[in-house]
């Protein structure tokens, strides 16, 4: 039976956990504490029998900070921590994937910030092979900005793409965005450079010029992943409920936009993706909830498939 595990990205809120230091510089924050965080984190996550799990991007506080270089060697500096913490992921089943800073923008026409971009990448690179992960374990990013030229960002990106160190490249995923590149967009540059694509399928929703079907962006996504390795998805329900701010002396109403996550999951929406996927004879693969209740939000919703879909319920990890 095909098999989908759940994600949760960074914080918990079934415990009191922190995903990792979140001291200011002052205080000395260091790698060595957030992976003693990150422990305590994969001993709840396998308690709950969560198997995927999103790490922190700061996990490695300042450690590209061009003007502290006493940070710059954390990765170097626990190197016996980070092997054991990978170990503990292995040991527990548990995938890890990572998402960067906005500020990583591949497609910048500013050579300083495509350096930048390009020195984070190398550094979540170098941790996540630091704790021996597989190759599934990606760091997904985002085209970028369109810089008034959409067209000439993929082709920015692409170029941007190609540079980078094979150690980096190879874990690498890129993401459609809700406002300036679509799948098609991603499409495009996997054609060019072979980068695995995780759709978001908010996103798609929200910004799809080319109307695709969501079955065939599934399928398209999911084939650019090699044999062998699970593809990743993320999932979101659009936020519904109407909030009332208190700002300058007064209450305002704030609507909700159709790009922004909800708390929990539409466990009916859920479903019926299972259900497309299956019926299409589509490979298997993970599904990150991008669902503001974190960990509660996963637990929630198995136990909604569970009540309607039991003959799904099976198939989530």
């Amino acid at each position: 039976m095909d098999s989908y595990r759940l994600g949760v990205a960074v914080s918990i809120l079934g415990a009191p956990l922190r995903s990792h230091d979140s001291r200011r510089w002052q205080n000395h924050p260091h790698l060595s504490v957030s992976l003693a965080y990150l422990r305590d984190v994969f001993e709840y996550l396998h308690a709950q029998d969560i198997r995927f799990y999103r790490l922190s991007g700061q996990l490695a506080p300042y450690s590209s900070h061009p003007d502290m270089p006493q940070f710059h060697r954390q990765i170097d500096e626990c190197a016996l921590e980070l092997a054991a913490i990978g170990d503990l992921a292995r040991l527990y089943g548990i995938r890890l994937s990572l998402h960067p800073a906005h500020y990583v923008r591949l497609s910048s026409p500013d050579p300083a910030r495509t350096a930048r971009a390009t020195q984070e990448l190398d550094l979540s690179a170098s941790l996540l092979d630091a704790m021996g992960a597989g190759e599934d374990a990606v760091i997904v990013v985002h085209v970028g900005g369109p810089y008034g030229d959409a067209a000439a960002g993929r082709e920015r990106f692409v170029r941007a793409y190609n540079s980078l160190a094979p150690a980096t490249r190879r874990r690498l995923a890129l993401e459609n965005d809700d406002r300036h590149y679509a799948l098609a967009d991603t499409l495009w540059i996997h054609r060019r450079t072979g980068i695995r694509l995780a759709l978001d399928v908010l996103h798609h929703r929200c910004l799809d010029p080319a109307s695709l079907p969501l079955a065939d962006a599934l399928a398209l996504a999911l084939a650019t992943w090699p044999p062998g390795q699970q593809p990743k998805i993320h999932f979101s329900s659009p936020r519904t409920e109407l909030r009332r701010l208190y700002r300058h002396g007064q209450w305002r109403v704030q609507m909700p936009l159709p790009n922004q996550h909800s708390d929990f999951i539409n466990a009916f929406e859920f479903i019926d993706l299972l259900r497309l996927a299956r019926d299409r004879g589509l490979r298997p693969f993970d599904i990150m909830l991008e669902a503001k209740a974190k960990d509660l939000a996963v637990l929630r919703l198995r136990q909604l498939v569970a009540r309607y879909a039991p003959d799904l319920s099976p198939c989530l990890r």
